[in-house]
């Protein structure tokens, strides 16, 4: 691995020492929110997507050693191994390099070259290539053979030609010619499948499209490649023919005689029946993972943004999951989260049943002293949010919360383990209520594919999208910190050197011997060693700690740095804590040691300003427009507040409180060109939109967030726009050289221009 080092720092471009420390620390077990928190001296404070890079590239690296070694030994294994080969094979940089050298030699299922190998006309294929002074057809007659089936000098020729069509298919240099063709010339073209029209309406914008392969974004990718896979469209990926073909040309045409003239049949059929082929696969293949790894990008940001949604804390929650005819199922929580209570009301199955409604809700808030109403945004959400502010139920906040998964924790083993004699309804609410409380708490107990945020993530490379999920899950909740003593074994199996086994192990510890009274009794916890400690420790806290720093982000291993400045300050560190003024005595240089320096240092006195600081923003409850329910309520102009639910890389979809989130398309983001949309929104920020179109029958809502110019602001810019052309008319007119003029007209045109620009650039 220590070859790969430089290969990695060029990539990330970062020193080799930092790829070699955290290599070292990866290989040793470390997280990478341990390294990038408490190993900022050995990496050189590296961050989490830095030390993720080098984890990856060094996979990926390990992967092509270990198909080199496998090259290598086939070779071997079959007395093709040559010095000036193994040589090649040592210095390919890529899986693509690789296979390329590999491919001739490569065991393969019978050919058309390998049959005309079988009759002997190997000899003959390699003199044609050679393009010599000879007559192939007279030369042909010399491999008629009966016997082993070749009955003529055209069945030899044939043969032959098969033969250099599959060794010009095979040659590196033609296929790293054409690879790189392909990249730069070849576009996407789609068609509709015959008798799939009104099946495939999805897919209209695609019935007859094309563009460059080469910088078709992601999302239309996927697309197309979804239309094709669900049969409505004919995709092809591919180049003009002649020009690819005419570099092949270039290539292996030597000369100009009849051997030739062979050659170039052989170059035709080869491309078309061989290479074409094999190139438009690879580029299909190149071009999803390239797509996939954008998808998967913008979904894991969009996931990390909604873990990372601003909590409303620990309150008394009543959370309503909605319905029409089967009624509103509600639930009380405590301020922890536990179930109190359930029932289900009716308030939108007649006037009898609405008075009865309303009465349960008001004695259940008074009972269980409500502070906060959370209401799913599903069906029937906005009526009932509608009946519920109604109510005026005094000092308690409404809320509607997005419930996208919640139906899939709710039918899930968890949700039985968890409440396993209530039905399905009843642990939905359940788990809407906790997503006001805490919505990372509650959603890392779903599926992350699920909660709402991706597009098309059921059609790019699972395993690399569960990896960069799980990665971002496990950053989002050592970010914020897991309170030991309360934390679901869900969240505890995301904390740094945990996992499933030991987040169980510790909620059975906790269940049996009672609640964790500081960090050093996790030790007890069975199977929880150093290492795991290590890993876990500063990112666990305990609320009552004794300890003040088990509350903290302060790793117990810099229990006594900390206890060391507090002794040379002659206070306590209890007192370091609630003093700033103590904290800013603190000389941080004066500690610097070999394994300890200014970064670790400064994390410490923040941690000592804000114990167990919360990154989250603060929570503020919102609220949709007042009789805008469904998209029949909408009209064009109409301005709206709404929320941001998911994020493309074509623009952002806001739920406006109608049951169909709009889209406000890159173009609308801003009144200037926007090339990121995480540049301008976040998942979970409220927005200001107005409407733009509604389309009812293809459910789509078109929203824009441009805001106006006020008259003023035209009238300011029209003068400086007409400024300018008078300034750019002058200097062109200055710089003209004057025609039929005398030196006296032309000296004072001269001097009455020259006023002019004086005027104008003051």
């Amino acid at each position: 691995m220590d070859t790969h080092f430089q290969s990695i720092a060029n990539a990330l471009n970062i020193s080799i020492k930092q790829v070699s420390a955290t290599l070292a620390l990866l290989d040793e077990g470390a997280t990478v929110p341990f390294i990038s928190r408490y190993r900022k001296e050995a990496t050189g404070s590296l961050d989490e997507v830095q030390v993720a890079a080098i984890r990856d590239l060094a996979q990926q690296l390990r992967e092509l050693d270990k198909r080199r070694e496998a090259i290598l030994k086939s070779l071997t294994e079959l007395e093709k191994l040559t010095p000036t080969l193994a040589k090649q094979i040592n210095d390919a940089k890529t899986i693509t390099a690789l296979e390329d050298i590999y491919l001739p030699y490569k065991p393969k299922r019978k050919t058309r070259a390998s049959v005309a190998k079988e009759k002997g006309l190997e000899p003959l294929a390699l003199r044609i290539l050679s393009q010599s002074r000879i007559d192939p057809e007279q030369e042909a007659t010399v491999y008629i053979n009966d016997k082993k089936g070749v009955a003529n000098q055209e069945e030899a020729l044939a043969g032959a030609r098969d033969i250099i069509a599959e060794l010009i298919s095979e040659n590196t240099e033609a296929r790293t010619k054409m690879r790189n063709h392909f990249v730069r010339k070849a576009t996407y073209k789609t068609v509709l499948v015959k008798g799939k029209e009104e099946a495939g309406i999805k897919y209209k914008d695609y019935f007859e499209w094309e563009e460059s392969a080469k910088s078709a974004p992601s999302h239309r990718v996927l697309a197309m490649l979804r239309g094709e896979q669900e049969g409505f469209l004919k995709l092809n990926v591919l180049p003009p023919d002649e020009p690819a073909i005419e570099l092949l040309e270039n290539q292996f045409i030597t000369a100009r005689n009849a051997c030739a003239d062979q050659v170039q049949s052989a170059i035709t059929d080869g491309y078309k029946r061989l290479l074409r082929p094999a190139m438009e696969t690879e580029l299909r293949a190149t071009i999803k993972q390239k797509a996939d790894e954008e998808a998967i990008k913008v979904f894991a940001e969009n996931a990390r943004q909604l873990l990372l949604a601003a909590p409303m804390g620990q309150k008394n929650v009543l959370a309503i999951d909605p319905g029409f005819r089967t009624g509103c199922k509600v639930v009380c929580l405590d301020k922890q989260g536990q179930l109190l209570v359930n029932t289900t009301i009716y308030p939108h199955t007649g006037q009898g049943n609405l008075k009865d409604a309303a009465w349960q809700l008001t004695q259940l808030c008074e009972k269980h002293e409500v502070e906060a109403i959370a209401i799913g945004n599903g069906t029937a959400g906005r009526e009932t949010e509608t009946f519920v502010r109604g109510l005026k139920i005094h000092d308690v906040v409404v809320v509607m919360v997005n419930e996208s998964g919640a139906s899939i924790y709710s039918a899930s083993s968890l949700a039985r383990e968890e409440f396993p004699t209530q039905d399905i309804t009843v642990r939905g609410a359940v788990s809407i209520g906790r997503r006001l409380m805490d919505p990372l708490a509650e959603l890392v107990k779903i599926d992350p594919k699920s909660i709402g945020v991706g597009q098309y993530q059921h059609d790019v490379d699972q395993n690399k999208l569960q990896q960069s999920l799980d990665d971002t899950v496990m950053s989002c909740v050592n970010a914020v910190g897991v309170e030991l003593n309360t934390a679901s074994k869900q969240v505890l199996a995301y904390v740094s050197g945990l996992g499933d086994t030991l987040a169980q192990n510790i909620v059975n510890y906790r269940n049996t011997n009672g609640a964790f009274k500081n960090r050093e009794s996790l030790k007890k916890v069975p199977r929880l060693g150093d290492k795991a400690f290590e890993q876990a420790a500063g990112f666990l806290r305990i609320r009552d700690a004794k300890q003040v720093l088990d509350r903290s982000g302060v790793h117990p291993e810099r229990y006594a740095l900390v206890n060391q400045m507090a002794k040379d300050l002659g206070c306590t560190v209890d007192d370091l804590i609630k003093d700033v003024n103590l904290q800013k005595q603190i000389n941080l240089q004066r500690y610097v040691s070999a394994e300890v320096g200014l970064p670790t240092l400064t994390d410490i006195v923040k941690e000592l300003a804000k114990p167990g600081r919360d990154p989250r923003e603060q929570f503020e409850a919102f609220s949709f427009a007042e009789g805008v329910n469904s998209m029949d309520d909408l009209r064009k102009g109409m301005k709206l507040s709404g929320i941001v639910t998911n994020i493309t890389n074509f623009g952002a979809f806001v739920d406006i409180g109608v049951h169909q989130d709009g889209l406000v398309h890159t173009s609308q983001l801003a009144n200037r060109y926007v090339a990121n949309p995480n540049d301008i929104v976040k998942v979970s920020q409220v927005v200001e939109v107005t409407v733009v179109d509604v389309d009812v029958a293809r459910k789509r809502i078109s929203l824009s967030m441009k805001t106006e110019e006020s008259p003023r602001d035209r009238k300011l810019e029209r003068p400086k726009v007409e400024e300018t052309k008078i300034k750019e008319q002058a200097i062109k007119s200055f710089t003209q050289k004057p025609q039929q003029q005398s030196k006296k007209e032309a000296d004072g045109d001269l001097q009455e221009k020259l006023a002019k620009l004086k005027g104008m650039f003051k």
